[in-house]
């Protein structure tokens, strides 16, 4: 929900509860739902199948959002939001641009925790994707401070619902001159952590990737992939070992083809598992170009070698039923109930008898037989026929198919 579509890619294909199900069965039991500022004060959006989509026909993405994470407790799905763009044209540094302010950022913030307040379907949200560029960390420049934007950003998004869990991401050129991936340094946080007000809320969520999606110093170091898990220790790792705040790995993925990815794959694998750390896969559609996606093009076939890749982390997974979602019941129409005419019934004509003419008896003239009552057929209470079912307007990272994020 964070490209120029506003909508969840892949919806021009499958059903959203045919993607949810999906995902669920893989055995992943959250998803990271990207939007972008924009979509969500947007009314329209695009590229789904309403066909295969009906009860998301005349929704605004906003909308859609909901019905997202109302399908998604139908199948024991948690949602993470994720403000992953203020513009929906193109990924940005920083978590505000010209057209949408950091005073814009806060104030969806603050609505979108207050409107999920009593939905524990919704356990966090993710401030920013991937700050880079001019990000600092702890730096003192309030234009691009995201450690200090990170703290103003959080205690909003707690002060509307102090049970969610915080999202804040690193940034890619960090304090000792070391560089990363975008979103992926998170080394300040031993000098300077994000300190909300509301405690234990925070989890720090780096990214992290192989070598086809940008080819790093390290990928070409003479002990690879021996020297991944130092470096993730320094980077990030360090946090949880030393129990300063929980981490969760926000993003990682590959087409899992070259010998590189493969090893760097397996390495991160195991890693992420002997440290108990939770994750989130780039990514479920399989249009990314960096790094396809858990299904292949059809948007319904399981990519098997990745997800036996994951499987130390995710299982087995299991068979999902596709639940179809629920049809509204209409308003039945009041029936009206006429009032019965009244019965009209006729005076008898009065028997007329004669004064006698002796010698002569008269026949006494007939009585006439009274006229029958009238009795009308109540008028039939019409039955209204049922009002047609309105669905009101309108995958998955575990994640609901977001568009490609694009990489240094």
């Amino acid at each position: 929900m964070e490209t120029t579509t506003c909508a969840p890619q892949g919806l021009w294909s499958i059903s959203l509860d045919s993607g949810l199900a999906q995902i669920k069965s893989m055995g992943f039991n959250t998803i990271r739902l990207p939007f972008s500022n924009e979509c969500l004060a947007s009314k329209t959006l695009g590229s789904i199948n309403y066909w295969v989509n009906p009860t998301l026909q005349g929704k605004t993405p906003l909308q859609v959002m909901d019905a997202v994470v109302a399908r998604a407790k139908v199948y024991g799905l948690n949602v993470i939001l994720d403000q992953h763009r203020p513009d929906s044209a193109a990924q940005s540094a920083l978590w505000y641009t010209s057209a949408y302010p950091e005073t814009k950022w806060l104030s969806d913030w603050a609505m979108l925790a207050k409107r999920y307040a009593a939905e524990p379907t919704v356990i966090g949200v993710d401030l920013h994707n991937e700050p880079h560029g001019t990000a600092c960390w702890g730096c003192g420049v309030a234009a691009t401070d995201w450690q200090a934007a990170a703290t103003r950003g959080g205690n909003v998004v707690l002060a509307a619902n102090p049970n969610l869990l915080v999202l804040v991401e690193g940034i890619d050129k960090q304090a000792d001159g070391s560089a990363t991936w975008w979103g992926g340094g998170l080394s300040g946080v031993a000098t300077k952590p994000v300190k909300l007000t509301v405690g234990n809320r925070v989890v720090y969520s780096p990214h992290d990737y192989p070598s086809t999606v940008q080819a790093q110093t390290w990928f070409s170091a003479a002990n690879y992939p021996a020297n991944l898990p130092a470096l993730w220790e320094k980077n990030w790792g360090y946090i949880a070992t030393q129990k300063i705040a929980p981490v969760l790995l926000g993003e990682f993925g590959t087409k899992l083809v070259t010998a590189s990815d493969k090893a760097w794959m397996s390495s991160i694998v195991t890693y992420l598992a002997a440290k108990g750390m939770s994750f989130a896969y780039w990514s479920f559609n399989p249009n990314s170009a960096d790094t396809g996606g858990l299904v292949t093009d059809d948007w319904m076939t399981p990519q098997a070698a990745k997800l036996l890749a994951l499987k130390p982390l995710i299982g087995a997974g299991i068979v999902v039923p596709v639940q179809p979602p629920p049809t509204p019941t209409p308003t039945p129409t009041p029936t009206v109930t006429p009032t019965p005419k009244p019965t009209v019934t006729p005076t008898p004509t009065p028997t007329q008898t004669p004064a006698p003419k002796p010698p002569v008896t008269p026949t006494p003239a007939p009585t006439p037989t009274p006229k029958p009552t009238v009795t009308p057929t109540p008028t039939p209470t019409p039955t209204p026929a049922p009002k047609p079912t309105i669905t009101p307007a309108p995958t998955p990272k575990p994640t609901i198919t977001p568009a490609p994020t694009p990489k240094p």
